[in-house]
């Protein structure tokens, strides 16, 4: 089971609105478990456990950051007259548009980026994740503010690729 997978299984089990689910595979065991009483908020377990080794949690929020950064940002087709591509986030963490408080932002809104230019920074678990644009185009705006939290597959950016 990949990365793409347990994001997949993670989206499905949000929308289904059940409390917990739990899935057994040779030597990988995840538990999906959301909140009833706090509402969007969930929490997920991945175990892998190889042959001999005991069991040990491991929350999915490392195996995202841990993952190599070639695990593409959704991009989708957004806005009121459809000519926009929305950049989302791959990962949970803060949203920060400057490597550092002293640097310059990433990007501003209009500014020109192609592809493999870094629009921002969000750090998951005290690690700072560069996000690379997939396309070329021009920001139109920014969708979260700096230092936020994200989620995953959240909007952060508007791209007119023309």
């Amino acid at each position: 089971m990949d990365l793409k997978d347990i994001q997949n299984l993670i989206k499905f089990v949000a929308k289904s609105g059940a409390n917990e689910v739990r899935l057994e595979m040779d030597d990988v065991k995840i538990t999906i478990k959301t909140g009833g009483e706090v509402k969007g908020e969930s929490t997920t377990i991945v175990q892998q456990a190889p042959v001999g080794q005991p069991i040990t949690q491991v929350p999915v929020a490392t195996q995202l950051q841990s993952a190599p950064q070639e695990a593409p940002q959704a991009a989708s087709i957004a806005s009121e007259d459809g000519k926009y591509i929305t950049i989302k986030s791959p990962i949970i963490g803060t949203f920060y548009r400057k490597p550092s408080p002293d640097k310059p932002v990433f990007v501003e809104v209009g500014k020109e980026i192609k592809e493999g230019d870094v629009l921002c920074v969000i750090e998951a678990m005290k690690l700072f994740n560069e996000i690379e644009s997939e396309i070329s185009g021009k920001i139109v705006k920014i969708l979260v503010d700096d230092s936020s939290p994200v989620e995953f597959d959240q909007p952060l950016f508007l791209v007119d690729p023309s």
